[in-house]
């Protein structure tokens, strides 16, 4: 039975468009990123996932230990639904109504950290709640960028703190400031963990590839610099790094105690071009065949369900089964309507079903209420996506 098939059966009485999420192939995937830390614990990146019972689903696994969200109010929200105690909020927050949720939760103050990468952070903070507020936990945030010569940035644009001259002056601040608790360091390596080493271009990749090396190396000196100057000024609980894609060299560093990573449990297509792990397609959404404009085209119903990032053909989705077909060039996947042609177009008919993967990982879950989660030919369980839970941090 092809996988196609599987897929079809188990959700024939299921209208498309629709999302589901094949839990074998979640799981072998969860099994390769324990794998990959080599015994350090994984800590669920929740916009790669986005939905509740996927995210407990991974936390109840061995070595998965805690959340990483992506915005304050949504931590907040996942510790008044009792998904973990144990979060990191990976971005700084403005919420200040998200600030005052926190601050009036013995229980969410206990189980969050927010993070800081400046004194304007912990000003907003004293804004929000004025002087005298609750104990707030926080991270401090290390840039993770190469920076191989003056002037030349290569990786994401986010904290300032880059040195651990820098790192250990904030931390004084943070400190002797009132009402904050320095728990931790975070930084992330988007060089290393979110760009691909084996697309494109021979070239390219190796290129990519002695950057990633070069950059993992003088990462590994000065984050061991970095925590070693903040733990001189206060003690930490955890010190974060990496992401599905660096998982190898981010846990081989000693002063690494935790590390990120949640696309790898879905594995989107931006997920195909790494030459150190395969992760399977463990989300799929299915659109229907709605015209047959010729005989070499089948043109199915919305999917212009594009990624976040630099625009381009990588942040398209991606036809999946029937294997064989391609989107034709002028038109893409449209907000209406998606035409596909190749061999495998020939022999779709009208309400068939094609099957597609999204660029991104967790962005899938804002297209789609539900999720039906597969084992085998048979639709499991059906459960909200954060859409469906009528939650949505923007």
């Amino acid at each position: 039975m092809t996988s196609a098939t599987v897929y079809d059966l188990a959700t024939k009485d299921l209208d498309p468009p629709l999302a589901v999420v094949d839990l074998a192939a979640f799981d072998a995937n969860a099994d390769d990123l324990r794998r990959r830390a080599a015994g350090k614990p994984i800590r669920v990146v929740s916009k790669s996932v986005r939905c509740r019972a996927l995210l407990e689903r991974a936390l109840a696994m061995p070595g998965f230990e805690g959340l990483m969200c992506y915005s304050l109010a949504e931590a907040v929200w996942h510790v008044e639904q009792g998904t973990t105690d144990d979060i990191v909020v990976a971005y700084p927050t403005a919420d200040h109504e998200a600030l005052r949720r926190l601050a009036a939760s013995e229980r969410a103050r206990a189980s969050i950290a927010i993070m800081v990468d400046s004194v304007a952070h912990l000003d907003l903070v004293d804004a929000a709640l004025g002087h005298g507020h609750p104990e707030i936990r926080v991270c401090l945030e290390l840039d993770a960028s190469w920076r191989p010569l003056p002037g030349v940035h290569v990786g994401t644009r986010r904290s300032p703190v880059f040195t651990p001259s820098q790192a250990s002056a904030f931390a004084r601040q943070i400190v002797a400031r009132p009402g904050f608790r320095l728990v931790g360091v975070m930084a992330y390596e988007g060089q290393i963990a979110g760009l691909g080493d084996a697309a494109g271009r021979r070239l390219n990749r190796a290129v990519v590839g002695w950057m990633q090396r070069r950059s993992a190396a003088e990462l590994a000196r000065r984050r061991g610099e970095v925590v070693r100057a903040v733990r001189a000024v206060t003690d930490l609980e955890f010190v974060n790094g990496g992401g599905t894609g660096s998982l190898e060299s981010t846990g081989a560093d000693e002063v690494v105690t935790e590390i990120a990573a949640g696309s790898g449990l879905i594995g989107p297509t931006l997920f195909d071009g790494y030459t150190r792990f395969k992760p399977r397609p463990a989300a799929l959404f299915a659109l229907p065949v709605v015209r047959r404009p010729t005989r070499k085209i089948a043109t199915l119903f919305s999917g212009g369900y594009i990624a976040s990032g630099p625009t381009g053909p990588s942040r398209q989705p991606q036809p999946y089964l029937p294997a064989g077909l391609k989107f034709l060039g002028f038109e893409g996947a449209g907000e209406v309507q998606t035409p596909v042609t190749g061999r495998a177009a020939r022999n779709l008919n009208l309400g068939d079903r094609v099957w597609l993967r999204h660029a991104k990982a967790g962005e899938l879950a804002e297209r789609f209420t539900h999720y039906h989660l597969i084992n085998g030919d048979q639709v499991e369980r059906t459960v909200p996506t954060y859409r469906g839970e009528q939650q949505n941090f923007g």
